[in-house]
């Protein structure tokens, strides 16, 4: 699997001035676009009770921080590369660590949030004490953990093998060329694969239990059925950023004369589209969201 760091490789690939300026407007734009969405979100979230104090929202407002953060770090590296080409290795090993975290994230907060669905349709009575917004901020914090335990073992591995003039050098901003070891993709297939594993019996568990609940013609039940199926949905587009080595090998193989418009292409549906969903699936979809945004966007 592959991070959505990896998404800057379309810049290896040198454009004529105009066309380079016509991707950078769409990319910008697109993430700008995004980003207005997701601030008028957690404006919203912020100004508004019924949201900070109920853990689903706590968890939906976390997503869309998660995927405001990704969208914007994505973007920076995408003209980082196209205005700078190479920058410092250790400036960039800060914007690849945390791009790593956000990407990491996302599953882990997709299964948390169809676990306190199960909960709420499944446990009732148990759901406001077991779900509480005290649990919920411990919770992201554990996801924020995790994350970080699982990415730091590259940069420890670098420094243990790489010399100090290598972080003094400068690169084209890629996750393989601040972390070069060859353990390195190794330990982090392990750990993909291991964590998909778990995430996916998760969303699984979690959408059969709910789907037997909704038999007995619940609203809510079926509800939170259809919202594990969005979970997954979600989780499977997580899915495709790890495998876009493969993707563009076949890309490449296959129409090498158009690689690097296929590769833009590739970078705008996998890893700049997908941060749209979060807002609109969980945000606007919400019949209670939507009512309080209305009035915090101008459109």
């Amino acid at each position: 699997m592959n991070s959505s760091v990896n998404v800057t490789v379309v810049l290896e690939h040198r454009d004529s001035f105009s066309k380079a300026v016509i991707k950078n407007m769409i990319v910008v734009l697109l993430g700008f676009s995004i980003n207005y969405i997701n601030v008028a979100l957690i404006y919203t979230f912020h100004n508004h009770q019924i949201f900070y104090t109920n853990p689903r929202y706590i968890l939906i407002i976390h997503l869309v921080v998660n995927d405001m953060i990704q969208v914007t770090l994505s973007i920076i590296l995408f003209v980082i590369g196209f205005t700078l080409y190479k920058i410092n290795v250790s400036v960039c090993c800060i914007f690849i660590l945390l791009t790593l975290v956000t990407t990491e994230n996302t599953p882990l907060n997709l299964a948390c949030m169809a676990m306190e669905c199960y909960i709420a349709v499944c446990f009732p009575l148990r759901h406001m004490q077991i779900c509480t917004v005290r649990r919920t901020l411990m919770l992201i914090g554990f996801i924020w953990n995790i994350s970080i335990v699982s990415v730091l073992p590259d940069l420890f591995i670098t420094l243990a093998t790489e010399p100090l003039d290598f972080f003094h050098s400068r690169v084209f901003c890629l996750r393989e060329n601040v972390f070069p070891n060859p353990l390195i993709p190794l330990k982090r297939e392990i750990i993909y694969s291991l964590f998909l594993v778990i995430i996916w019996i998760t969303i699984f568990y979690t959408y059969f239990r709910i789907m037997f609940a909704a038999q007995s013609a619940s609203k809510n039940a079926k509800k939170a059925r259809n919202t594990i199926l969005l979970h997954g949905f979600q989780l499977l587009l997580c899915m495709a950023t790890y495998a876009g080595p493969q993707v563009l090998e076949v890309i490449k193989q296959g129409d090498p004369t158009n690689y690097v418009d296929h590769l833009f292409a590739f970078y705008i549906i996998i890893h700049v589209l997908p941060r749209s969903i979060s807002p609109v699936l969980y945000g606007i979809r919400d019949k209670t969201f939507r009512k309080f945004l209305k009035g915090h966007l101008w459109c």
